[in-house]
């Protein structure tokens, strides 16, 4: 059974950083991508960054320059950067898996089907 389970979340100041974290377990040597998501509070959820099976990756406008994607396959754990924070970065921030997709991987939430529970991000101004 497929388990996620995101770390790493806090509050901080604009400017400030934050590596999030994605412990994963239960997927074995399957073929797949993953993909870190943010929901906002009456926000849809939208993908801001993902890695394939090839380590390739992917990144929403609103992310680039300031969100890297990386994984440690030896601890089967996937990362996500994000430096100089904004107030409008604050969310809910999960990430997700899929064993559909393992090559070009979306940010498109419906194409994931196993989702970790979440960290919480809060910036002040």
């Amino acid at each position: 059974q497929v388990q996620l389970v995101e770390s790493g979340g806090g509050s901080v100041q604009a400017g400030g950083s934050l590596r999030l974290s994605c412990a994963g377990s239960g997927y074995g040597s399957n073929r797949y991508s993953m993909g870190w998501f943010r929901q906002a509070p009456g926000n849809e959820r939208e993908g801001v960054a993902c890695i394939d099976d090839n380590g390739s990756t992917g990144y929403a406008d609103s992310g680039q320059g300031r969100l890297t994607i990386s994984q440690d396959n030896a601890k089967n754990t996937l990362y996500l950067q994000i430096d100089n924070l904004k107030p409008e970065d604050t969310a809910m921030y999960y990430c997700a898996l899929t064993t559909e997709y393992a090559y070009n991987c979306p940010l498109k939430d419906r194409a994931y089907n196993y989702w970790g529970q979440g960290t919480q991000v809060t910036v002040s101004s």
